[in-house]
């Protein structure tokens, strides 16, 4: 089973991330994770941490001479940040003015006030700490060990914007390739140019508001065999796994797969996908309506997922609050952030997504070493062949 937890503040010394049940022998590619980590911190409207933070993975256990060895995978992300909290963020007791940094005042749309009553915290930045979307550089770390496992069977991942507030981008059919490199050259991360324009300028608008954007995002996951994920339990079906995994990235509220809520709107006959078979394709489907799955299985199709995210509750136009210690109300506390990090989430997304598609694919293709997944992945494609 591919498993990860990880560890650490917003403002703490460090990130931490365990990865448990990659196989050996898989060649570890250092620069494919800092590209992710970097990809993460780019995007317009983001705000000045990411001027401070520039993210970079040290391997610090189960990697060896390049290659993973079985053993877990100890990944740790350096917070240069913390320089300026090292008294805020101590382990060890303080005292003095550092005390007054407590936060009392639990800002509206944030775990703030909800993390405070559940686990009997006064000082709530024990809560928003470990809260913060900073956590995402650790989850974007791990996807992309698994997009490493991936990459290896020609699976590749792709992501991009497809709405900023009110401006909505066209879905421009692309290959995966020329559009992941259209994309990465949009600061919004578009292939719409038009929309992009109007995304940037909307979101100058909100930042001289002190408001702030949120929007869509859509993962692509192509070269996927049929299969991954199963029928036979509701824990098992994989599109219900990443859509678990999606939601629980911060600020996002809704997930989709194909043509999503769409479907709701439809006869079934413009909704389900004919079956189509060929000699050199084998079985395939004539439209990808339902995002490449049936039945919570992978059906060959590629993986179209889309999330939604909120715009970020921390505002410069504060929205009122009530002070935990003098029940009174104010408005909430300010902490630095971005305008708008739809950008940034579609990365988050992507590497989410990768990570539970590469986790499906070891529970169908598993071994302990890459040289006994490669020959399951072969045999399941003799199999199908035959079919």
């Amino acid at each position: 089973m591919l498993r990860f937890l990880t560890a650490g503040e917003t403002h703490g010394p460090q990130l931490t991330a365990i990865i448990e049940g990659m196989p050996s022998n898989l060649e570890f590619d250092f620069d494919l994770v800092n590209e992710q980590l970097a990809r993460r911190q780019k995007g317009y409207g983001r705000g000045h941490r990411m001027q401070i933070e520039k993210d970079t993975v040290k391997v610090v256990g189960g990697v060896r001479h390049g290659r993973t060895t079985g053993a877990p995978i100890a990944l740790v992300i350096e917070n240069r940040d913390w320089t300026h909290w090292t008294k805020v963020m101590s382990v060890e007791p303080v005292e003095g003015d550092e005390a007054k940094r407590r936060i009392h005042r639990p800002r509206p749309g944030h775990a703030d006030l909800a993390g405070g009553l559940k686990y009997n915290q006064r000082d709530l930045r024990n809560i928003l700490e470990r809260s913060s979307a900073r956590e995402t550089a650790a989850r974007v770390a791990c996807g992309a060990v698994a997009r490493m496992l991936l990459g290896v069977f020609g699976i590749k991942v792709a992501g991009q914007v497809l709405r900023i507030g009110e401006v909505e981008a066209r879905r421009i059919e692309l290959p995966i390739d020329e559009l992941i490199r259209v994309t990465e050259a949009s600061p919004v991360r578009v292939a719409d140019k038009e929309a992009e324009t109007k995304m940037m300028a909307l979101i100058d608008k909100a930042k001289k508001e002190g408001d702030s954007l949120g929007g869509v995002v859509e993962c692509i996951v192509e070269g996927v065999p049929a299969g991954l994920g199963s029928h036979v339990q509701w824990d098992r079906k994989l599109d219900g796994r990443i859509a678990r995994a999606v939601v629980s990235i911060n600020a996002f509220k809704g997930v989709e797969f194909g043509i999503g809520f769409e479907a709701g709107e439809k006869p079934g006959s413009q909704v389900h996908d004919e079956i189509l078979y060929s000699a050199e394709r084998g079985f395939y489907r004539a439209t990808n309506r339902l995002g490449g799955f049936e039945g919570g299985m992978t059906n060959g199709m590629p993986i179209v997922v889309r999330g939604v995210m909120k715009p970020i509750p921390t505002l410069y136009k504060p929205l009122s609050s009530v002070d935990i210690d003098t029940k009174e109300p104010f408005a909430a506390q300010l902490e630095r952030s971005d305008v708008c990090a739809v950008p940034a989430a579609c990365v988050v997304m992507e590497n989410a997504v990768a990570w539970e598609v590469a986790a499906a694919f070891l529970e169908k293709f598993g071994g302990d070493s890459m040289e006994e997944v490669r020959a399951n992945y072969e045999n399941y494609l003799e199999q199908m062949r035959k079919y």
